[in-house]
């Protein structure tokens, strides 16, 4: 094993997901995740070739902690992997106007990710310190350290679909627009799905339905995305777990003057009581609705109203590819293992030409990555890969590194 080997980070508002992999290969060496930072239990588990290690963290342990343990227990127990690291992988969720590309990390990148913290104030500063631990840990490598951000793959987004309609100066004074999210999830099904279709990136119009915890849609024509559901941050858009997703915006003003909630309190009640939770009543898991399904009256209404809001982000991002929509793509934790969720969703895409077949449906799997009938669109299940794209995205960048 040469040193070709990239560290892959991942740090979110309250997990740490972290991956070794060779780029070449694509070969996963170690991987694992840290949950419920900043609560009781934090726990690690980590997998290293089909070992699994698990271990509870002091309460309360934040990003640093967390990823300081993580990486002197790799040094400790396999520093053979450790020692052939030639690259680090950093997930940066906004990027700003300014970004618009996977960039080696420097004093710019770091300053443009302090700024654009406004816009994804959950993430942004946890991936800073990421990369600080990180060139800690590796100081050999600092300067082959690459972030690879949500928002640049919606950077070719035109101003038709990135402006709101709000007077221009905020959009010239203070970058308020439409930036997106998921786009390395995004990206990477585009990917993919030009190899499975045997059509260049080019000319490939798809629709892709990132579907988890966090839910987002993108319109990609000639393989640039084009228009995608999530805004100036991640709460607009489709019905999410804990996110209200599109809404009058005369509804915070309601909450404010005629309910006295404050300011905080709403942001709260859309972004963390919302969605799925708030229409369940019970939780923001998918799984929990349509475990309940036929139990649960607002467990039903949650499933339905989230198919029902997506259908028609489909039918209107398929106006916009105009003559060609080559397939419909299904990802994310919802969009890979919920087949109720799709059977519902494609049910109303006729129109569209698209049909499920549900055998397909209820057993697709890695070999079989079509759901859809013979006469039907193309509609495909594809499991997505950030970690590699990210890797993939470092090597590139450190390749051109002159020692």
């Amino acid at each position: 094993m040469k040193k070709e080997l990239i560290l892959v980070l991942n740090c979110g508002s309250s997990s740490l997901k972290f991956s070794i992999l060779n780029p070449i290969s694509h070969k996963k060496y170690f991987f694992g995740v840290v949950e419920c930072l900043f609560l009781k239990k934090t726990r690690v588990k980590i997998n290293v070739l089909k070992k699994i290690y698990k271990k509870i963290l002091p309460d309360f342990s934040d990003h640093s902690f967390a990823l300081s343990f993580i990486l002197n227990f790799i040094k400790k127990k396999f520093f053979n992997y450790y020692k052939k690291i030639n690259g680090i992988g950093h997930r940066v969720v906004h990027g700003g106007i300014n970004i618009k590309k996977s960039s080696i990390i420097n004093k710019k990148i770091i300053f443009e990710i302090k700024r654009s913290s406004i816009f994804a104030p959950l993430h942004n500063p946890s991936n800073l310190i990421g990369i600080k631990i990180s060139k800690k840990f590796f100081p050999h490598l600092s300067k082959k350290n690459v972030a690879v951000f949500d928002t640049s793959f919606h950077s070719s987004l035109p101003k038709v679909s990135y402006l709101y309609s709000i007077p221009y100066k905020f959009y010239k004074k203070h970058n308020i627009r439409r930036y997106g999210a998921h786009g390395i999830s995004h990206n990477y099904v585009m990917q993919k799905s030009s190899k499975i279709l045997n059509k260049s990136e080019k000319s490939l119009n798809i629709i892709s339905c990132h579907l988890g915890n966090g839910s987002s849609i993108t319109a990609i024509k000639n393989g640039r995305s084009i228009d995608t559901s999530m805004g100036l941050t991640p709460l607009e858009g489709l019905i999410m777990g804990t996110r209200s997703g599109d809404l009058d915006p005369a509804i915070i003003f309601f909450m404010y003057k005629k309910l006295g909630l404050s300011l905080e309190k709403i942001e709260e009640i859309l972004t963390k009581k919302s969605g799925l939770l708030g229409i369940s009543e019970k939780s923001s898991d998918c799984r929990y609705s349509e475990k309940n399904f036929k139990k649960s009256e607002q467990s039903k209404l949650a499933i339905e109203m989230f198919c029902y809001r997506l259908s028609k982000y489909i039918g209107a991002y398929s106006i916009l590819l105009e003559n060609r929509l080559d397939a419909l793509i299904f990802t994310g934790g919802i969009g890979e293992n919920s087949q109720l969720i799709r059977k519902k969703v494609v049910s109303k895409l006729s129109l569209l030409g698209f049909y499920l077949d549900q055998k397909l449906n209820i057993s697709v799997n890695k070999n079989n990555y079509f759901i859809n009938k013979k006469k039907s669109r193309s509609i495909l299940v594809i499991p997505t890969n950030e970690e590699l794209f990210i890797a993939l995205e470092t090597q590139k960048l450190i390749k051109l590194i002159k020692e």
